[in-house]
């Protein structure tokens, strides 16, 4: 479905991209929440899993600033991280002011054995794509993503 706005043919074309944008990027979610749910996740504390096991113990404001989240968020997230035995906050050894978020070993098994089964879900979305279309897409999104015009 697209714009039913009478305006010029850039107007028209800006605003069918962007419902198609809005559209994909909310069934996708949809699809994908669904996996997470299975398992109680949400999708910021998937995504705080995800980033502790590729980059290792973080502090909040990083973990926040990787998942474009606030701070008031990244706290409730892993407090509910915590809950479950996911996470545990430590003192940063070389910054005594600091808190670093590290993954527990339960943490580490659980994302270690998840990460693959929902990445075979995000590649069964994108299978649709070639691999000349999956880079085009990327490098598209990141486009808009970091336009600085707005």
């Amino acid at each position: 479905m697209g714009t039913n706005y009478q305006g010029s043919t850039s107007e028209i074309n800006t605003l069918n991209a962007f419902i198609k944008v809005m559209r994909c990027t909310e069934s996708l979610n949809t699809r994908l929440n669904k996996h997470l749910s299975e398992v109680n996740l949400t999708t910021s504390q998937f995504g705080t899993l995800e980033v502790l096991k590729h980059l290792g113990p973080l502090n909040q404001r990083t973990i926040g600033e990787k998942l474009l989240k606030s701070g008031g968020n990244i706290t409730m997230v892993i407090d509910n991280l915590e809950k479950t035995g996911y996470v545990v906050r430590k003192k940063d050894p070389d910054d005594r002011r600091a808190i670093l978020v590290h993954l527990t070993k339960k943490g580490k098994l659980f994302i270690d054995d998840f990460f693959p089964k929902h990445l075979e879900k995000i590649k069964a979305e994108f299978s649709v794509l070639t691999e000349e279309e999956k880079i085009q897409f990327a490098a598209i999104c990141k486009k808009i993503g970091t336009n600085s015009e707005s």
